[in-house]
């Protein structure tokens, strides 16, 4: 499989441009819910960026050696939060591949919500062959290619 390897400048370009789309779609969340792993950093950068508090919920479909096996999705019992979510919440993950955990995550989310929320997703990239798409994306991905980010050159040492 092709790899892409992101660098730190081309990362902060990525997440300028969907922190731009966001605020220009006119849509502005009370809350940035970010997937671990790969969602935090862009998490962070649009909870800084819209001045919005930042959620955590953990969630992992991919195993194996170098984690480049998707399998089946295992999320965490709980979002870590310091305010309860409430209202609109943007669910910010690194990328859509098959799109089966966002998806997934789309219906799992607002059972975790002792309030009622309107959820929207947001990622830096998508693949070609996605039957999930998320409200923001900056990038489309050929199918074959994995996106190693800047954070994650350890992986494949």
């Amino acid at each position: 499989m092709e790899q892409l390897f992101i660098t730190f400048k081309q990362y902060q370009s990525l997440c300028d441009r969907l922190i731009e789309q966001v605020q220009a779609s006119g849509w502005q969340p009370d809350h940035i819910l970010g997937v671990s792993r790969g969602g935090l950093p862009l998490a962070d950068a649009l909870s800084r960026a819209l001045k919005k508090p930042m959620a955590v919920l953990a969630a992992s479909s991919y195993q194996g050696e170098q984690g480049m096996r998707q399998g089946e999705l295992r999320v965490s019992a709980s979002i870590a939060t310091i305010q309860p979510l409430a209202g609109k919440v943007l669910l910010v993950d690194d990328l859509v591949d098959s799109g089966q955990t966002l998806q997934q995550l789309t219906q799992i989310v607002p059972t975790h919500c002792h309030q009622s929320i309107q959820l929207r997703t947001a990622v830096l990239w998508t693949k070609s062959s996605t039957r999930f798409q998320p409200h923001y994306w900056v990038e489309t991905l050929a199918e074959n290619c994995w996106v190693v980010q800047p954070f994650e050159w350890r992986d494949f040492e």
